[in-house]
């Protein structure tokens, strides 16, 4: 029987950088089983002795952390050990390299990627233009986009539409559907936008219809999931996307995070041009 882990993560700041890594690496073991619990804003000793004390007597507790403090990271280790505890750094060492190799002090300040700077500011822009323009909405001032979604129903358009937001690009989604007609702009000056199509398999977008519909919508469910009336939609989706010479994504078996790397590298592509 595989036994159970206590996964600690302690940060400094939000723990989002953590929480990412430590995904990362959980998806390279395929016989894991774990119990995860995350502290955030840790900046004290006081914090993490409490922190420490509510697991030392677990079984299979292991510590990662993202804290920039040198003293409070060294105090950490020193606690762990003395308990020990298996804990270990994900930033400190990449740090000390960097340093290195630049030739200058880390500033050891948590948080310090969530300045409010241009960068942010121009991602908030991007979040509320996005959500503004989701599902086909607002498409008279298209042009202010950097990226243009086409796709029919369930083609994951939203949610890789909010994630390149979160990265900072202005995204318009645009649901494809047979009665309706796709903005003029687009066919006359395509060639002038970032215009991605995004496909994926009838049998699994079937599936993923009939899990998701919303049952009081006045949709017509068979109609909606059929497959054959998909398959149709999906080509009809192709066909137009080969027309204009567009690029175009299979979803069928993407994470909206590898949907979204293939996106911005398209857009790179084009802005070199």
């Amino acid at each position: 029987m595989t036994e159970k882990y206590q996964i600690i993560l302690i940060s400094d700041s939000t723990g989002e950088t953590l929480d990412r890594i430590f995904l990362a690496l959980q998806s390279q073991f395929a016989n894991f089983d774990y119990e995860k619990k995350e502290f955030v804003f840790t900046r004290t000793e006081q914090q993490i002795k409490k922190i420490i004390n509510e697991y030392k007597e677990k079984r299979n507790s292991i510590i990662l952390y993202t804290i920039v403090d040198t003293a409070l990271e060294k105090s950490l280790n020193k606690i762990c050990q003395e308990n020990n505890i298996p804990c270990f750094g994900v930033l400190g060492n990449l740090i000390l390299s960097f340093s290195k190799l630049l030739n200058q002090k880390a500033t050891h300040k948590p948080s310090a990627q969530h300045v409010l700077d241009a960068d942010y500011y121009k991602k908030i822009e991007a979040i509320q233009f996005t959500m503004a323009h989701d599902d086909g909405k607002k498409t008279e001032d298209i042009e202010n986009a950097d990226i243009i979604l086409l796709g029919v129903s369930r083609t994951s358009k939203t949610p890789t539409s909010i994630y390149l937001a979160n990265r900072g690009y202005k995204t318009i989604n645009i649901p494809l559907v047979l009665s309706q007609k796709i903005p003029g702009i687009l066919e006359k000056d395509s060639k002038k936008f970032c215009i991605i199509g995004l496909f994926a398999d009838p049998e699994r977008l079937s599936e993923i219809r009939k899990i998701r519909v919303n049952t009081n919508t006045s949709i017509d469910l068979k109609l909606y999931t059929n497959t054959d009336k998909i398959r149709e939609e999906v080509d009809n989706s192709k066909k137009l996307f080969k027309k204009f010479n567009w690029p175009i994504i299979d979803v069928t078996r993407r994470s909206v995070e590898e949907t979204a790397a293939s996106i911005i590298k398209i857009f790179e592509i084009k802005k070199q041009k």
